[in-house]
């Protein structure tokens, strides 16, 4: 019996050689070409990796490796999101500081990804949580603050009174905390904001330079959400406040019959009437504990609640009632909507569920009236019963009311974006200071200087959120108070940053991580940027990357960033599924990589995983193909190894081996290195499974000519080609750890011969009467004499061909044979 492949013999041994040697380390030589190929940086949980994790991590790897190897310098770095609300919780719960657990995870990660293999420059590694790196993040902060994109103002959060802090939207599902499963509600908190907004047209705009999924470039743009169209003012009978509304179809404003109020809308209790507001606090009380995600959801039932008010309308003077519904967003347009229900879904169905009038004032390009009360006409058309525009087409309508609006002080042409400020306040501990310094009434003095940062976090008995919109850090008099030159007391912000602050320029301090005396070198970032490759999640869609491109871009503008883009191709990974189900802790069904490479070895783990499909398609994890993948590894193991781990390779001269054996080389070759440029990694491990069958049937063991595969093979399965090469190639006499060993991982990539990857033979098939008869194998350039004599050597032809007058042959060389028989 052949000897087992046994991975746990040999994958360790070079994980030290590779470490002991900084075999990884960024190359210098800044006349090479470079190659920046970067992860999503993982928040380091204590449930460690699953299966799912490595999957981007390995894709990545392989085309580090594989530029690395082709002469480039490579920048394949890996770090840490550190900060966030999980480690909090923990502390809360246990009293632990959530440094321990945060680093103590972080450990974890870092042994896990080391065992498999990964070549990251660990030189480079960095943490959101060390204050060496978030004294950058604070002063990124401090010039958001100096140009006027950082301010404070009242606004909707989610609150959690059971964790005691402020949610992100994401943090938010189904109106309940991602954390714990608590309540949340919509309530009014004076927070920090960045003004994204000021960047939302550069947003929009640059998308179209980046090579991303079309559908990536898609969410965001619908998340930035340009609308062009009008705002119009209604004012309210019996006050003398007004609501303004803004419109993409100003076109329609004959066509209001009622109006609609986000719950939260200032107005809203000032122009409810006696009678009605009970009614509407209940509702009021109602949307605060719903998420916008579960507001603005299109198939929900609508809801609302009449204030009793009743706006004006600016073209009719009639009155139109005003109701209160939470379809309506106060973080988007004005918080205020004129309802047109014969020309939008969502009015609508709030006018059939309140029995309200529904009028069509469009009708299609060909005049025709539909059926409004059963549905609505949402189409571009023809106005009509509108006395202003009626006849004209949607778009010349448009114009035509937005002149008249402006002409009568009515309204105005406006530009709006579905975008909001981001909310950057956390109530928390675990997250970075603000580097800010106030009056005890709470006003901004100033914020701090480089030479002030960082600016630490203190020890704390209780890492308990107060409870009253204050962080932890609230309580600790010592750190919050201090005094100033003229022995006035100043006041620390208590707030911290959110987690997507530190995440939101890791890949700029990449390029030069232990730079003390500034975010990086100029001349650094230059080389480095932008980002080559960025791969992750989807679900990091918007917020991260939409994030990370406005810093970049304030950076730019500031005169520190080279690059106002930082990523300029981006890949989402497919999930790997296991039974059809997302991997999770709270599911139960991960896989820990641990387990399998304690069966099957890392190698077999990262060909499996880049094996399975489609590196962007979903993909669910089967245990009997992963022991595949361990057999075909034994036979490369076999092919170059005998039983007692000694080469069996022969030297003698690569003329020896056989032009069938060359091409098939050449072949994988150029099958092997344009599969990793455009991350079609399944098909090139098919590829070397059938060079390994080739090799098997023909029995080539030259050992020149089969070093040129190993290679190949190696960005995929390091462990072992470096084991093989160690054995056959460098010498088992050498010590892997000692300086300057050659590493197979470091050795130039194999060029291909173009030639040799052309078939000289092809095969073609043969017709008869235009129908396909029979196939025959010639020179791709045969003569028709060649190719007719093939062909009648072909029983299956000649049962077609036999006893008949050919009446004609139409022969393209390497394409077509058809035979015209009578």
């Amino acid at each position: 019996l052949k000897m087992a492949y046994q991975p746990q013999n040999f994958e360790s041994k070079w994980q030290r050689a590779w470490e002991t040697n900084k075999a990884f380390k960024t190359g210098s030589d800044k006349s090479k070409p470079k190659k920046y190929i970067l992860d999503m940086f993982p928040y380091p949980s204590a449930a460690g990796l699953h299966v799912g994790h490595p999957l981007g991590y390995t894709a990545t790897d392989i085309v580090a490796r594989y530029y690395r190897q082709k002469g480039y310098n490579v920048l394949h770095p890996m770090g840490w999101d550190a900060f966030g609300l999980p480690a909090e919780q923990h502390a809360i719960e246990t009293g632990e500081h959530p440094a321990k657990l945060t680093y103590a995870n972080i450990a974890n990660f870092k042994r896990q990804l080391s065992q498999i293999g990964f070549s990251y420059d660990w030189e480079r590694e960095l943490a959101t949580c060390d204050p060496s790196y978030y004294k950058w993040t604070q002063k990124i902060f401090t010039i958001l603050y100096e140009k006027g994109l950082a301010y404070q103002a009242e606004v909707a959060v989610n609150w959690c009174p059971a964790l005691k802090t402020v949610l992100a939207n994401e943090e938010v599902i189904d109106g309940k905390s991602e954390r714990g499963d608590h309540p949340v509600y919509r309530v009014p908190m004076r927070q920090w904001m960045l003004r994204i907004t000021d960047y939302a047209d550069r947003l929009l705009n640059d998308l179209d330079g980046l090579d991303w999924p079309e559908s990536i470039k898609d969410i965001q743009r619908n998340w930035i959400g340009k609308s062009v169209g009008a705002k119009v003012n209604f004012k309210v009978d019996g006050v003398t406040d007004s609501l303004e509304v803004f419109t993409t179809r100003p076109d329609t404003l004959y066509g209001v019959t009622y109006m609609v109020l986000a719950p939260e809308h200032p107005l809203v209790l000032k122009i409810t009437t006696a009678d009605q507001k009970a009614l509407v606090e209940k509702y009021k009380e109602s949307a605060s504990q719903k998420s916008d995600r579960d507001r603005t959801e299109l198939n929900k039932e609508k809801s609302g609640a009449f204030t009793g008010a009743f706006a004006i309308h600016p073209l009719t003077s009639q009155k139109i009632p005003v109701y209160i519904s939470d379809y309506v967003m106060m973080n988007y347009g004005t918080g205020a909507i004129m309802a047109v229900p014969g020309h939008d879904t969502r009015d609508h169905a709030f006018a059939k569920m309140y029995k309200l009038p529904i009028v069509q004032v469009v009708a299609s390009t060909k005049g025709e009236i539909s059926d409004i009360q059963t549905e609505c006409f949402e189409e571009m058309g023809l106005a009509i019963n509108s006395p202003l525009v009626d006849g004209l087409t949607s778009t010349d309508a448009k114009q035509k009311m937005i002149a008249h609006l402006m002409a009568n002080n009515l309204g105005a042409a406006q530009t709006t974006y579905k975008l909001r400020d981001w909310l950057f306040s956390r109530q928390r501990y675990w997250g970075e200071p603000l580097p800010v310094l106030k009056t005890k009434t709470g006003e901004v003095i100033r914020t701090l200087n480089e030479t002030e940062l960082p600016l630490t976090l203190p020890e704390v008995k209780s890492y308990e959120p107060t409870g009253d919109g204050k962080s932890p850090l609230a309580a600790i008099t010592s750190w919050v108070e201090r005094k100033n030159e003229k022995g006035e007391t100043e006041y620390i912000e208590t707030d911290t940053m959110p987690g997507s602050a530190g995440s939101s320029w890791y890949f700029l301090r990449y390029c030069d991580p232990k730079n003390p005396n500034e975010m990086f070198s100029r001349s650094e970032a230059a080389y480095w940027l932008p980002v080559d490759l960025y791969v992750g999640g989807q679900e990091h869609a918007v917020g991260h990357l939409l994030y990370a491109r406005f810093w970049t871009k304030v950076l730019f503008d500031a005169g520190l960033c080279p690059v106002s883009e930082p990523f300029q191709n981006l890949v989402n990974q497919g999930m790997i599924t296991r039974d059809g189900s997302k991997m999770s802790k709270s599911k139960g069904n991960g896989i820990s990589p641990d387990v399998v490479i304690k069966e099957h070895g890392a190698d077999a783990l990262r060909i499996y995983e880049m094996f399975m499909g489609p590196f962007t398609q979903t993909k669910d994890w089967q245990d009997s193909n992963l022991a595949g993948v361990g057999r075909f590894l034994g036979r490369v193991e076999r092919l170059f190894l005998n039983d007692a781990g000694e080469s069996i390779l022969i030297d003698e001269p690569e003329s020896a081996v056989s032009i069938k054996d060359k091409k098939l080389l050449h072949k994988t070759i150029k099958k092997i290195s344009e599969d990793i440029e455009v991350m079609s990694f399944n098909t090139s491990v098919a590829q070397m499974m059938i060079f390994v069958n080739g090799m098997y049937e023909s029995g080539c063991r030259n050992k020149e000519f089969l070093k040129s595969f190993l290679v190949c093979l190696s960005v995929f399965a390091p462990h072992l080609c470096e084991e093989i090469w160690h054995k056959c190639y460098v010498g088992s006499d050498k010590n892997p750890e000692a300086s300057g060993y050659k590493f197979i991982s470091l050795e130039s990539w194999p060029k291909f011969d173009l030639a040799m990857t052309i078939d000289d033979e092809i095969k073609m098939g043969v017709q008869v009467n235009g129908k396909h008869r029979g196939e025959i194998e010639i020179a791709k350039d045969a003569t028709q004499e060649v190719a007719v004599a093939a062909a009648l050597a072909n029983p299956d032809v000649q049962a077609f061909v036999n006893g008949k007058e050919t009446k004609k042959i139409v022969y393209v060389a390497g394409r077509i044979l058809n035979f015209v028989v009578g």
